[in-house]
């Protein structure tokens, strides 16, 4: 569903495991924000058999499917239900520092003073030289109106020639939420995000690209810089 919605997103996640391996290496602890069902949690412990990562979500949908088809992996995945739209959602971590912080298509749920707060907390979670990892789509800025057109232009083309197989965003929601077996966790997500928020996706106020650098940078991240991009889908990375 993901590869279907995001077609650019197999390509932001090998950029972001290629940018981690290089800034700290297969021995390293990973805090993956807005996990979902752990994908890219999963990638890391892939590639790296050394890593260890701390999944963060809030949808216990999504969480209970990653819970149940990934487990501890061996120990060396926690899964943390923290809402990361609350202050208080860094306490809910397990105690030291990381190397890296990630996140993959999630951060776009979050306007500009959470936004702020949240990088805020992940600085001080990151050791001296960790780094931020953050694959999302963030937009071009007020004055590239032509830009943003013509990527709207190049996202459907692309979108109609490399559509993966597969449910659509709706198809695999509906389908989630009517399984029998998550039936407690579909209750739960109701209460947790009632209408009209699970029909905003895609129309929070995030941040555009300069933005999040301005966030990031305040945040007391060293070098912040676009490291791989297809239009307005970019990977932005920021040394501690």
């Amino acid at each position: 569903m993901q590869a279907r919605s995001v077609p650019e997103r197999e390509e932001e996640i090998q950029a972001l495991v290629s940018v981690l391996g290089r800034a700290v290496g297969a021995r390293c602890r990973v805090l993956d924000l807005g996990s979902g069902t752990g994908s890219t949690a999963e990638r890391i412990l892939a590639l790296f058999p050394r890593a260890k990562v701390v999944a963060v979500d809030f949808d216990p949908v999504t969480r209970r499917i990653g819970e149940t088809a990934l487990g501890s992996w061996g120990g060396r995945l926690t899964w943390v239900d923290a809402d990361l739209r609350r202050a208080d959602w860094v306490e809910r971590l397990p105690p030291g520092l990381f190397d890296a912080a990630v996140s993959t298509t999630a951060l776009h749920w979050l306007e500009g003073r959470t936004l702020s707060r949240l990088y805020r907390d992940v600085a001080h979670r990151l050791r001296r030289g960790g780094i931020l990892l953050n694959g999302d789509s963030l937009a071009f800025g007020p004055d590239a109106e032509r830009l943003r057109r013509w990527a709207r232009r190049a996202s459907q083309e692309w979108d109609r020639d490399h559509r993966s197989p597969g449910e659509s965003w709706t198809e695999w929601w509906r389908a989630a939420l009517a399984d029998p077996a998550l039936a407690p966790e579909a209750a739960l997500r109701a209460a947790r995000f009632p209408p009209p928020t699970t029909a905003r996706h895609g129309l929070v106020r995030t941040p555009d690209l300069s933005g999040h650098v301005r966030r990031v940078r305040a945040a007391g991240f060293r070098e912040v810089e676009v490291v791989w991009s297809r239009w307005q889908g970019r990977l932005l990375a920021a040394v501690r």
